[in-house]
């Protein structure tokens, strides 16, 4: 019987980063487009969290990248779907239909057609918004086998230019130079390759470089969307997309800190870490329930407080937390367990 690989706790320690920064992204929400109709303070506090934590889906897949693609074991078709496939397939479809429930409820009542309608979109769109990720997620890993043998084989050379192009892919995207080559497919699996490059070599040395580089971007993010929004008079992504080189080179610099520094973390905070790390998963698909009461400005939950500077990280720790503790609860039940792997 096959033992599972060791924890490598900078990995958790990107994962606990990540999990705390979509729960941000989405506590925040509601505010991002509401430029001009709230106090500027409140809106650059929702716009200027969310303009430096987008990077947090790419390093999800970046870790994958970097523990999937580096497997030593013989590829085994009947063993990949099982094991790797099944789990995200499986909370995939569970979550669709548990989020499809919640959008039926309408003006304070259930409608099965509302559900049903959900269910027959779920194809193209996702039954919540949080759900997107698994479009692009999934169809990653029928890449992952492809890309092992290929990644094996390549010379040092090869796999840097692969990732300059890819990075000039993401530039292009960004710019707007259309190409038959940014598809999601191509531009999410930079991601897995990126984690990979970086996961197998020692990056301490460019340590320095990745931090100019990525602090440089963040700061871009926060002033480009705040400069943005006076001159249009509305919220942009245009900075903070996926598909930006800024969140690649910030992605990246998070990936190299963490690798360089991770291990100084001791103590109760790497137990906190590294339990929020393995939860992560379930953190992510649950925590949008606890939101849906919260995200209604109606019911003042951000209003409780004086400023959103205050409130969105108050209510985004608050959030983690109770969605830990549902999750640690919802794995010790058989069958539900499978949908928080």
């Amino acid at each position: 019987m096959s033992q599972a690989r060791p924890s490598i706790f900078y990995l958790d320690l990107l994962r606990f980063m990540a999990a705390f920064a979509v729960v941000a992204i989405h506590v925040l929400g509601p505010f991002r487009h509401l430029y001009g109709d709230i106090p500027d303070s409140d809106w650059l506090a929702a716009a200027g969290i969310n303009s430096v934590t987008r990077w947090a889906v790419p390093v999800f897949m970046m870790i994958s990248g970097a523990l999937l693609l580096s497997s030593e074991r013989d590829f085994n078709c009947d063993h990949y779907l099982r094991k790797r496939l099944s789990k995200v397939a499986i909370p995939f479809v569970g979550w669709t239909l548990i989020y499809a429930f919640a959008g039926g409820f309408v003006a304070g009542s259930w409608s099965s057609v509302e559900t049903f309608k959900i269910i027959e979109n779920s194809a193209n769109d996702p039954a919540w918004y949080h759900l997107w990720f698994f479009y692009d997620f999934i169809p990653l890993y029928f890449v992952i086998p492809f890309l092992m043998p290929l990644l094996k084989k390549a010379t040092p050379e090869l796999i840097n230019l692969l990732i300059v192009t890819w990075m000039v892919l993401f530039l292009m995207k960004w710019l707007k130079v259309e190409s038959f080559l940014q598809q999601n497919l191509i531009l999410y699996t930079g991601y897995l390759i990126l984690g990979w490059y970086l996961f197998n070599r020692d990056n301490s040395k460019q340590l320095k470089y990745w931090l100019i580089a990525g602090i440089s971007m963040l700061l871009l993010n926060f002033f480009g969307s705040w400069q943005l929004a006076v001159e249009t008079g509305k919220y942009s992504s245009f900075f903070m997309g996926y598909k930006t080189l800024n969140t690649v080179i910030i992605a990246g610099m998070l990936f190299v800190s963490a690798q360089t520094y991770g291990d100084k973390i001791q103590g109760r905070l790497r137990v906190l870490v590294s339990l929020i790390s393995k939860y992560s998963l379930g953190i992510y698909l649950l925590h949008p329930l606890l939101l849906i009461p919260v995200r209604d400005l109606d019911n003042g939950f951000y209003s409780a407080f004086a400023s959103n500077w205050l409130a969105i990280p108050i209510i985004t720790i608050a959030v983690m937390f109770i969605s830990l503790l549902c999750t640690m609860l919802l794995v010790k039940i058989p069958l539900i367990k499978r949908l928080v792997p």
